[in-house]
């Protein structure tokens, strides 16, 4: 992988020549020579990474041009680090700066020298260059086609060759397409089978292909494997081939030499009058999609496209053009694997109970992938049952034995064109969750701020980096190289994750290709060169000959004081990211100040407690994350960063029903820090608060802000800076306490944007533009108080998923109407005193999911026509009355619990010494488990 580095690096040189100009230096010359070498061979990298992983000269020259794209841009910023050498001013700085002069001098000849050699090795790079341009050249044609080793592809054709014994899980879903096949209406439609590789994706379909009724049904069948280096015009004359086999007609003359235009007027001519059933099986990008679509006619007598491929984008895209559906490819569940493990490992016999732990070990790893369950099987099946020692070692080394064992190299293989596929800046942002922990989730939005401050996101016209980052991480997504771990209650994905395997291939390729170095044994052995390290453990010390000084990101996991002391006593001076989230810190290490490179610094979930005003230093910092840490107050130094994007400090706890916020207190001149984006959570209660307030409109790049303890007064000034705030996502506002008045009936024209609000504090009125909010998805509402139905307001608000409504208004019943909250899936009503009747009309809420009420002590009935709420999963209610508790759990024809029969979990149960009893009414014997957390969903924006 060298196009990331060197993409890298040329955005560097860039910023150091528009930076340095003012220096007319013998550096600066050097390193225009590099850019001219570099920008050279710039056009052919993207075909170098693809030869790379089958021609070991290439290999070799990628390595040779990444490790001199990273020594070249440590040799930059080391030079910029010198000229920028600050000795202060007036007599104690002219005292530093003659006292030094020497050191600097010296310091100056021995960059500038090292960027000379650099230059040299340039230049011997590119001269190997010339000797590969040929094999360059004879690939670039095929570019947009992507070049691999295609050998893999042989293994595909065996999925009609199975034995019915090798098909575990199978039957229920090749059941459900057939039926799909046959029995849809006459129209023509897509079916899309979308998932990672190795699910059985192909598998799937070629039982439903080869189906007997499935054959009877369909006029012409054709089964088109999308081999990655074909031309558009082989798959087409492939195609042809086997409909004319069908229909037994003759191949038209010069159909060999014919172009993709009149090929597909000839497939559609042939399929117009007939009913058809083409198999499309491992397409990967939409423009495959776009070459062949326009093949298969509308003809109206059932047509079917089948689709398998790993792009969700893809699959989404095809099935809304061709009226389709989409069908998301599942893992097999624990039983089954456990059953198709048994069959191929065991011959069909029970494991034997002295390997049952270490198999079952073996078994999470695969995590359902049916590829990895019968390749790793085929590796333990010749082991001898009676020596456990091999079996675990095979535990111990299966990321090792993927490289060296014939019979999981077609897994490694398989799972690696995903990654092999993808761009450089992708690669670059997927390597880098080899950097967590193995079971690690990632947490979203935190991933995306490292993104950018790792440097892999690339700027574009009109997005904001972070912007750019999500696109990438939706990219990732689609392509079923991560998967979603858990959503929010609006749809968004909080924490995503990746397969183990998977991980397994990318830490490889991580450590292989100098990318990162993850630490998690004793004696683990070091590279002379370090530029990503992960320390998943405590080791007894440091490795004496480490050289940290080139080391741009470093995490943590797990690691004890005493050592975490002796990593921050190192040199790391180029440090871009340091991400230290939990590790057992007390105070804010003094040495941090001086590494002026750092964009990221993370003290989150640590015992910090006050930032020194040293901090100020760090003049290229973008993200400082103190969640969940003891900080209270910032430094005045805090305004000196220019650069800071995301300013979060804050923490929480919960207590009984109520969810307690601290933040932290802000001063004057908060409004110089125009390039924050978030700022989470300022404490308003000082007396600059208003001038504090009023700057907040000067934050005009702002999409998510937090503000606590604010007055009535002060509502005009907020409603007057928040009308500024036209990028805003998100806000979250709570009064100085529950009795004092938010008045925000002054804002004229809200953000157009806004997604998520949270007000918590008394409401005269609801504000006035609420319900003008089109993009309003999420809704917190707590002790508003209100004499007026809110749900008069809010019922038509077109994209509110998640409503919670705490204490927030005083009438005795509750409507919903029909056709009110059409995408609503999560309501919460806590706390309404009066509240004695809630009424659903039918329509009312159709996609509702989760209901939560609670604390409403005079409500002796479940909502009058609940029974219309057909898709709700959960229903919890807590601490309510003990009659309306009874009616629920007793039974009977008349009961309440009639009402939810249809429900599949109701949780009831009462808030008792500190935690939740709760118990559960089970509704059907088969259904997902939901687990119950803390009624109170913490108010991030």
């Amino acid at each position: 992988m060298a196009e990331s580095p060197v993409t890298f690096l040329l955005n560097k040189l860039t910023q150091f020549f528009e930076n340095e100009v003012r220096y007319r230096t013998d550096a600066r010359e050097e390193a225009l020579s590099v850019k001219v070498e570099f920008e050279r061979v710039r056009g052919s990298l993207r075909v170098a990474d693809f030869l790379e992983e089958t021609d070991d000269e290439v290999k070799a020259w990628v390595k040779q041009l990444r490790n001199t794209a990273y020594d070249m841009a440590d040799a930059l910023d080391e030079f910029s680090l010198v000229l920028r050498h600050d000795h202060g001013v007036g007599f104690t700085g002219l005292i530093s700066r003659m006292s030094c002069c020497v050191k600097n001098l010296k310091a100056r000849y021995r960059v500038t020298s090292e960027i000379g050699r650099i230059n040299s090795r340039v230049k011997g790079i590119c001269d190997g260059y010339q000797r590969l341009l040929h094999k360059f050249s004879r690939v670039q044609q095929d570019l947009s086609l992507t070049v691999t080793n295609d050998t893999w592809q042989d293994h595909r054709g065996n999925a009609v060759l199975l034995d019915k014994t090798d098909l575990v899980g199978i039957e229920q879903p090749k059941n459900e397409l057939v039926g799909q096949l046959l029995d849809w209406g006459l129209r023509r439609e897509v079916i899309s089978i979308v998932g990672m590789g190795g699910l059985g994706k192909t598998t799937l379909v070629r039982q439903v292909f080869e189906d007997p009724a499935v054959k009877k049904h369909f006029t012409v069948h054709a089964w088109i494997t999308l081999c990655r280096s074909s031309k558009i015009e082989e798959v087409l004359q492939d195609m042809l081939d086997q409909i004319i086999r069908v229909i037994r007609k003759p191949v038209p003359h010069g159909a060999n030499t014919m172009t993709s235009h009149w090929l597909k007027m000839i497939i559609k001519d042939l399929l117009q009058r007939r009913r058809y059933l083409i198999v499309l099986d491992d397409i990967w990008h939409i423009k495959e999609w776009d070459a062949v679509k326009h093949a298969f006619p509308t003809n109206g007598h059932g047509s079917r496209v089948i689709i398998t491929t790993r792009n969700a984008d893809l699959a989404s895209t095809s099935c809304k053009e061709f009226n389709g559906q989409e069908k998301k490819m599942e893992p097999l569940d624990p039983e089954q694997s456990w059953e198709l493990f048994c069959r191929k490992t065991f011959q069909g016999n029970s494991c034997p109970s002295h390997l049952e732990e270490i198999c079952k070990y073996i078994l999470r790893k695969c995590e359902g992938l049916p590829l990895a369950i019968v390749a790793i099987s085929g590796v333990l099946a010749s082991k001898d049952r009676w020596k456990i020692y091999e079996w675990e070692l095979v535990r111990r080394s299966l990321h090792i034995e993927m490289d060296c064992n014939d019979k999981l190299k077609n897994l490694k293989r398989v799972l690696s064109l995903s990654f092999n596929d993808l761009p450089y800046y992708l690669k670059s942002c997927f390597l880098h969750l080899s950097l967590f922990p193995e079971g690690h989730p990632f947490n979203c939005r935190r991933l995306i701020r490292l993104w950018v401050a790792e440097g892999f996101v690339e700027k574009k016209e009109g997005k904001t980096l972070e912007e750019v980052a999500k696109d990438y991480f939706v990219e990732l997504l689609n392509r079923s190289l991560i998967e979603v771990a858990s959503k929010r209650s609006d749809g968004r994905v909080k924490y995503c994750r990746i397969h183990d395997f998977l991980r397994d291939i990318i830490t490889s390729k991580s450590i292989d290709q100098g990318f990162a170095e993850i630490s998690k044994e004793e004696n683990h052995e070091w590279p002379d060169k370090v530029r990503h390290l992960s320390i998943q453990n405590t080791l007894q010390a440091l490795q004496k000959n480490l050289s940290w000084s080139r080391l741009r990101s470093l995490y943590t996991f797990g690691i004890e004081r005493s050592f975490m002391n002796e990593v921050l006593a190192s040199d790391m001076k180029l440090l871009n990211v340091l991400d230290l989230q939990a590790a057992p810190l007390t105070r804010f290490p003094a040495q941090v100040a001086d590494w002026c490179y750092l964009k990221y610094l993370s003290f989150r979930f640590t015992e910090v407690s006050t930032i020194p005003s040293s901090i100020g230093k760090l003049q290229n910092l973008e993200t400082l994350d103190l969640k969940h840490t003891k900080v209270t107050e910032l430094p005045l130094e805090i305004l000196k960063l220019r650069r800071l994007r995301h300013l979060l400090v804050y923490r929480y706890k919960n207590i009984s029903y109520s969810s307690f916020k601290f933040g932290f207190r802000v001063f004057r001149g908060i409004g110089a820090l125009q390039s924050l984006q978030k700022l989470c959570y300022i404490e308003a209660d000082d007396e600059s608060r208003n001038s504090v307030i009023r700057e907040l409109g000067m934050l005009t790049q702002l999409d998510r802000l937090a503000i606590l303890k604010l007055r009535k007064e002060d509502g005009r000034d907020l409603c007057l800076s928040i009308s500024k705030l036209t990028r805003l996502r998100a806000i979250s506002v709570a009064s100085v306490d529950d009795d004092e008045i938010i008045d925000l009936q002054h804002l004229s024209s809200p953000p157009p944007f806004l997604q998520r609000i949270y007000l918590r504090g008394r409401l005269g009125a609801l504000p006035h533009w609420l319900p003008s909010l089109i993009s309003l998805t999420k809704l917190h509402l707590r002790h508003s108080r209100l004499k007026d139905d809110p749900l008069v307001s809010l019922k038509n608000l077109p994209n509110l998923m998640h409503l919670e409504l705490l204490q927030v208004y005083e009438g005795s019943s509750l409507c919903f109407e029909a056709k009110a909250f059409k995408k609503l899936r999560t309501l919460g009503l806590d706390h309404f005193d009066e509240l004695r009747c809630i009424d659903v009309e039918k329509g009312a809420m159709p996609y509702l999911e989760k209901f939560i009420i609670q604390r409403c002590k005079l409500l002796e009935k479940l909502p009058s026509g609940i029974e219309h709420l057909t898709k709700l999963k959960v229903l919890e209610i807590f601490d309510m009355p003990d009659e309306l508790v009874k009616k629920l759990v007793q039974g009977g024809q008349d009961d309440e619990s009639q009402k939810v029969a249809h429900v599949p979990h109701v949780y009831f149960g009462y808030w008792r010494d500190g935690g939740w009893d709760v118990q559960l009414i089970e509704r059907s014997l088969q259904r997902d488990k939901i687990s119950v957390h803390s009624r109170h969903e913490h108010e991030e924006p």
